[in-house]
């Protein structure tokens, strides 16, 4: 475990310092290479549901096979390798992850509103940050909406790849980045989608039922270090986790809405926090700052 835990506070210096790799030597984006040759020879959407069920079924179980097993060979080089094979293995988990990433995005978004700049700002969030349309968002709701990317990014984009690193290794924490790509890609309500990817998204659902709970409970714990309301944070998650209809996303959107005592909305869909101010550009980067105050991110 001592190992696994200097693995994991490596890999954030890392993922601080050098960041991500060009797309053609970066794992995820090989995944997404193989999810859309695959989608590319799924069967049509004038195909019977039970064919783009199971097909979709096999996307999950052959590319889950195959990034667990590259999983075992690296963990089983950096083994070979004494000392210097924590490096290997923590540039092999940084892979799984983005939160420089994340924090760059969220910023670039906070920066276009600060700067009154409301249609650059919907630009990134749309590129960055979120698939739904943002071109009628007001200042306050590109706020929220980069708040709760930032909540559930640091859900299923970190600390649910370091919390299957820490169960089962690299394996785990590479078949969970291939499950977690698979559900970004193909986890859609539309017709080419709705069956090929019910099994991806689903399996997603299981991967982040602990991630997705522990997250709120990192953000519960750290509200505090950024100033935040630990006891309005723990309510607010109790009372509102479940109102979004994915199973895992409520959980660290309201726990981060409580932290903040702000309100996230998703027009006609969900109210985190009802009771609770309207965001303003400078909560982004507060709750930027209770991510970095909570892990051991530089």
């Amino acid at each position: 475990m001592l190992k696994r835990i200097t693995v994991i506070l490596l890999a954030l210096l890392l993922d601080q310092f050098l960041g991500d790799p060009p797309n053609r030597w970066h794992p995820v984006a090989w995944m997404g290479r193989g999810i859309a040759w695959s989608q590319r020879h799924a069967p049509g959407g004038g195909e019977a549901p039970a064919r783009q069920l199971a097909y979709g079924g096999a996307i999950v179980l052959v590319g889950v096979s195959l990034a667990a097993t590259a999983g075992v060979l690296l963990a089983r080089l950096a083994r070979s390798l004494a000392w210097p094979g924590i490096v290997v293995e923590a540039l092999a988990l940084k892979a799984t992850f983005s939160l420089r990433g994340l924090i760059r995005a969220a910023r670039q978004v906070e920066t276009a509103l600060l700067a009154h700049d409301l249609p650059s700002a919907r630009r990134w969030l749309s590129w960055h940050l979120v698939s739904r349309s943002t071109e009628e968002l007001d200042a306050s709701q590109v706020a929220a909406a980069t708040i709760e990317s930032v909540a559930e990014n640091l859900s299923d984009g970190v600390l649910a790849p370091l919390t299957w690193y820490t169960i089962g290794g690299l394996p785990a924490a590479w078949a969970y980045r291939f499950l977690n790509t698979a559900d970004a890609m193909l986890g859609y309500r539309d017709p080419a989608r709705e069956w090929l990817g019910k099994i991806p998204a689903r399996a997603d659902d299981l991967a982040n039922l602990l991630p997705a709970r522990l997250t709120a409970l990192f953000i519960i714990l750290a509200a505090p270090l950024a100033g935040g309301n630990v006891c309005r944070a723990w309510r607010i998650w109790r009372r509102d986790a479940r109102k979004t209809t994915s199973p895992n996303a409520g959980h660290p959107m309201s726990a981060m809405a409580g932290a903040l005592g702000v309100r996230l909305e998703k027009s006609g869909h969900y109210v985190l926090g009802d009771e609770l101010a309207a965001p303003i550009p400078s909560d982004i980067e507060r709750a930027i700052h209770l991510v970095h105050l909570g892990l051991p991110y530089p």
